[in-house]
């Protein structure tokens, strides 16, 4: 794990800290090919340049949403962005994180990508890359 995603994990709520370690553990282990870096404020991992999943804490809990997340068919992916294809999940607790739904959403975030890397080149419109 870097050390800057460990650095934002410690500053965490106590509660908080245990989800930020475990989430970024899974996604540690089920995309090496990614980078991960704090982007934004908060930890992001990225294929070629391109956002696949990250996590931050907000009010209702620790949302973890993936960029690409609205065309992955999850119903557990609930909370859908507006006007981009991004989706996500709160957690409250680490007993809320299923290892295997969150590999299942790993493995479709690398099968299923929307191009934000050249969103801005593209002037706000998403072309699919997967």
């Amino acid at each position: 794990m870097k050390t800057e995603i460990q650095s934002y994990n410690e500053k965490q709520e106590v509660g908080y800290i245990e989800i930020c370690y475990q989430l970024a553990k899974i996604i540690d282990s089920h995309l090496p090919e990614a980078e991960s870096k704090i982007w934004h404020a908060h930890p992001v991992w990225f294929i070629d340049g391109n956002p696949i999943v990250g996590f931050s804490k907000q009010k209702a809990g620790l949302r973890l949403m993936f960029w690409s997340g609205a065309d992955f068919d999850e119903d557990q992916l609930n909370v859908k962005g507006g006007k981009f294809k991004d989706a996500s999940v709160f957690f409250t607790s680490v007993e809320q994180i299923s290892p295997n739904d969150l590999e299942r959403w790993l493995k479709k975030s690398k099968e299923i990508q929307w191009d934000y890397k050249n969103i801005v080149k593209r002037k706000g419109q998403l072309e699919r890359l997967r």
